[in-house]
């Protein structure tokens, strides 16, 4: 090829790249299609994204792909009270999904299969809850919960069989906030996990998730006030998603679905849920409250399509198509940490702000993450959105790496 030839080929890619970036910008893939580029047309190097697609499959979980196996299997299953109360399936493969300038450059696995997401479900809660504000049924995420909260009614046709003289003097209905320390919690302490909310909730007491340091240690210790010390809680989270169903009286998968979901082309296939025994009765009607996580099952069951839309849109600062979903106030809320915890924002956003995270990254990056591990990695800066399921947490600050190298070199 002649020096003119070799100079015409070069002005060609560079002109396709230049097209593309602004092009992504302003793509949003249509439901149920999601465009791919081959990732030299976007300037990236090809045989990078293919190391890092070896590097996900070579480094996919060891834990058994029977979601209820692997719970008793960890320490979850040997907290006090671990059994799963909500629904769990057998997982897939190590998959994923590379997204660059809003195309698809790469992907393994089986991005269409729905998977449960553990704490990645935790975004997707901590949305409603800035979906409320916008709203107005939340006036400002500093407020006190309590004024908020009516009796809670929990559904229990058991009930039915008893004796309703030998319970008597049992409450009927159930506060969530009636103790002195509760009731100097705000929303913003539960979105930040730094409540330590005392109490029990669907059969989940506050001590028994994650005693590190003692059953005995941690129901005998005095709760700490709100706000001066996190401790990572599906207890509490769940307690979050009660409070944010009382504000908004209609399902949150409901609120989700009509808010986020179906603006954004989500497919039919997700599920959010909760536990067998996490139904109350509001305006007349049985509902359940959701999970947070899969902790105890249940949670959110989707595909990595789905997350990868959501990771998008996050991405993409809350806009969709030029409708703002999310408000990019709460966005940024999210992405702010606290002094008693420096890498956490809104959960479940986990901040790169000191690159501890994932060295290789940019501190503006972020993730939303999950046990198993379940990755939405978010990069702002790189205009780049990676999903990766099944994968250790320890590999995932790798695998990032190996993708980011594929970026075109800054000049």
């Amino acid at each position: 090829m002649g020096l003119t030839m070799k100079l015409f080929f070069l002005s060609a890619c560079l002109l396709c790249v230049s097209f593309f970036t602004a092009f992504g910008q302003n793509y949003f893939p249509e439901p149920g299609n999601w465009q791919s580029k081959a990732p030299e047309i976007l300037g990236m190097n090809a045989s990078k994204i293919q190391e890092a697609i070896r590097f996900a499959i070579a480094h996919e979980s060891q834990e058994n792909p029977n979601l209820k196996i692997a719970h008793y299997e960890s320490a979850f299953g040997r907290e006090p009270f671990g059994f799963p109360v909500g629904p769990m399936k057998e997982r897939g493969p190590a998959t994923g999904l590379i997204i660059y300038k809003g195309f698809v450059v790469g992907q393994w696995g089986d991005p269409a299969r729905v998977d449960l997401t553990f704490s990645v479900a935790k975004s997707f809660l901590s949305t409603t809850a800035g979906l409320a504000i916008e709203a107005g049924l939340i006036l400002s995420e500093k407020d006190l919960v309590y004024p908020y909260m009516a009796p809670i009614y929990p559904y229990d046709p058991f009930r039915l069989t008893i004796n309703k003289a030998d319970h008597l003097k049992e409450a009927d209905v159930f506060d969530l906030f009636d103790t002195p320390h509760n009731r100097k919690i705000t929303w913003d302490h539960l979105l930040r996990q730094t409540s330590d909310w005392e109490g029990s909730l669907w059969g989940k007491p506050d001590w028994g998730d994650r005693p590190a340091e003692g059953v005995k240690q941690k129901r005998s210790r005095d709760q700490r006030e709100p706000g001066s010390s996190y401790e990572y809680n599906d207890t509490r989270v769940n307690v979050l998603a009660l409070a944010l169903l009382n504000v908004w009286r209609k399902p949150l998968p409901q609120v989700l679905k009509e808010k986020i979901m179906d603006p954004i082309g989500a497919s039919p296939t997700w599920r959010w849920t909760g536990y067998e025994n996490s139904f109350v009765v509001l305006d007349g009607q049985i509902i359940q409250s959701v999970s947070g996580g899969s902790h105890w099952g249940g949670g959110m069951m989707l595909s990595a399509w789905d997350q990868a839309r959501f990771g998008y849109l996050t991405l993409r600062n809350g806009n969709w198509k030029g409708k703002q979903l999310i408000p990019t106030s709460w966005l940024n809320l999210s992405k702010t940490p606290t002094p008693v915890q420096t890498d956490y924002g809104f959960m479940n956003y986990y901040l790169n702000l000191k690159q501890k995270q994932i060295p290789a990254a940019p501190a503006s990056a972020f993730l939303h993450l999950g046990a198993g591990s379940n990755i939405i990695y978010v990069d702002p800066e790189n205009d780049l959105l990676v999903v990766a399921r099944w994968i250790p947490n320890g590999d995932k600050a790798e695998l990032i790496r190996l993708i980011l190298e594929s970026l075109p070199k800054q000049k």
